[in-house]
């Protein structure tokens, strides 16, 4: 008895504090996060740079978000049956090998694959989220989940100066070396700093499922992303958009029937959990859509009448303070979800974000009114994305908690890669002609805020019709 009284002190005195698996955890996040901006500074340089139309070079940044959708849910459940902290390592791992390809890549195709494998890391905010509700008592469970939330757009919000002061004063191969460094130094801290898992469930891992998950989400974007140059009722246009529903519909089909499927659908399909995934497109697309739109905003030239004139560091710092508010407002939103519940927080996050893009539709004429639309959008995101999760694992069972964030964190990147493709194609195909360059038109930037208004006013409605029980009941625990 007493050497199982020293074992167990042992293995107790090797547990790492509670604030350092938080950290080490955040730290993965805002990794993954600073992906989908790595290369936002470089966009309108891209085509220059790759030696590639503007339409290919949208791939740069688009693939990274298709990756992202994709990865997420198999990770989650990958997770579930493996360990939630040995598939977090292996997404690190990936980002420094995607990283090494872009950063030696001499052309668009070698940057477009390490882009591809940089979004498989999106995974590691879910399996962060599944750890914290693992291993962290209930009290400390919402600010630490809030925090986690937040990287998603502290990430990309204040890692994008620095991104624009490497583009500016070093060749553009240094951000992906950038890339590489941080994931390297995610892989330690993620080893010593996060303890075993408590919780995995059993299973294998559905190919199939995963295989058709892929291939219908791929049809359905490129459908957004190439439909305005290959002409919108084109039979190339038609095949990708019908294909990737119909896959996606066999897909769901398949998922139902299987014995080990990688999303539990019938989970998926409780009200709380469908309205929320559902409304998480909107405030994944309200979140890119800021972040495509606001830089090229503030970098086009003045005399084009399109934009700003800023350089790319100033309309980086223009765009930091957003990620900032995020990270200040988790503990409130933290306090809040326990105080008022995550269904009320979410709320009035959609609703921030909605009063953002109508404030800069009705007033865009300054630099300080797009500072002050993004502050609005960081309010907004830091509550919604904070509340989501907790809606969440407030609706499922505990074993199901890395599969259920994955499918949740799926389609906040489905609402990304739409917002990344969509307006990419709007800027493209709406342009004036200044100095010999196409350049999109003010118009334009109008036509995305309309529509990133529409998606918010969406999410805002899905809000209001996710269940009151959702914010009732308190999250399972394992013993």
């Amino acid at each position: 008895m007493r050497n199982a009284d020293r074992g167990g002190r042992s293995r107790l005195s090797r547990t790492p504090p509670r604030w350092a698996t938080v950290a080490a955890l955040a730290y993965a996040g805002l990794c993954s996060s600073f992906m989908f901006t790595l290369v936002v500074p470089l966009q309108a340089e891209l085509p220059r740079l790759l030696d590639a139309s503007r339409e290919d070079t949208s791939w740069v940044v688009t693939i990274t978000l298709l990756v992202a959708a994709i990865a997420t849910p198999i990770s989650g459940r990958l997770g579930d049956l493996f360990g939630k902290k040995r598939v977090a390592l292996v997404l690190l791992a990936l980002l420094v090998v995607g990283s090494v390809i872009a950063a030696v890549a001499g052309s668009i195709v070698g940057v477009i694959i390490g882009r591809a494998l940089q979004g498989a890391v999106t995974g590691v905010i879910p399996l962060g989220i599944a750890i914290m509700r693992d291993v962290l008592p209930p009290e400390r469970l919402s600010t630490a989940v809030a925090l986690m939330s937040a990287t998603m757009g502290v990430g990309g919000a204040v890692g994008m100066p620095l991104a624009a002061y490497l583009a500016i004063n070093a060749d553009w191969h240094a951000l992906f070396w950038l890339a590489a460094g941080l994931g390297v130094l995610g892989v330690p801290m993620i080893a010593w700093c996060v303890p075993g898992d408590v919780l995995r469930s059993g299973g294998r891992l559905d190919i199939l499922g995963a295989f058709g998950l892929a291939v219908g989400l791929s049809g359905i974007l490129l459908f957004v992303s190439r439909g305005a140059q290959w002409g919108w009722t084109s039979p190339l246009t038609l095949t990708t958009i019908i294909g990737g529903v119909v896959v996606l519909l066999l897909w769901g089909w398949y998922q139902l029937r299987a014995k080990d499927p990688l999303l539990d659908l019938r989970v998926a399909a409780r009200p709380a959990v469908l309205f929320t995934n559902v409304a998480a497109i909107g405030m994944g697309f309200a979140l890119f859509s800021s972040n495509v739109a606001f830089p090229q905003l503030l970098e086009l030239p003045v005399a084009s009448e399109s934009g700003f004139g800023l350089d790319m560091m100033q309309a980086a710092l223009i765009v930091m303070p957003a990620g900032i508010v995020m990270m200040i407002l988790s503990p409130l939103s933290g306090w809040l979800e326990r105080t008022v519940g995550p269904r009320p927080l979410f709320t009035a996050g959609t609703a921030a974000i909605v009063l953002a893009y109508v404030f800069v539709l009705l007033w865009s004429s300054e630099v300080w009114h797009i500072f002050a639309a993004n502050l609005f959008i960081g309010v907004g995101i830091g509550f919604s994305f904070a509340a989501m999760p907790m809606i969440i694992m407030r609706s499922v069972p505990a074993h199901e908690t890395g599969a259920s964030n994955g499918l949740n964190a799926l389609f906040r990147s489905v609402g990304t890669s739409s917002a990344s493709a969509v307006m990419g194609g709007v800027l493209a195909s709406m342009t004036i002609e200044f100095n010999g360059q196409s350049i999109p038109s003010r118009a334009a930037f109008d036509v995305c805020f309309w529509l990133a208004i529409a998606a918010g006013v969406i999410a805002l409605v899905l809000s209001l019709l996710i269940p009151r029980s959702a914010g009732e009941q308190r999250p399972a625990f394992p013993n």
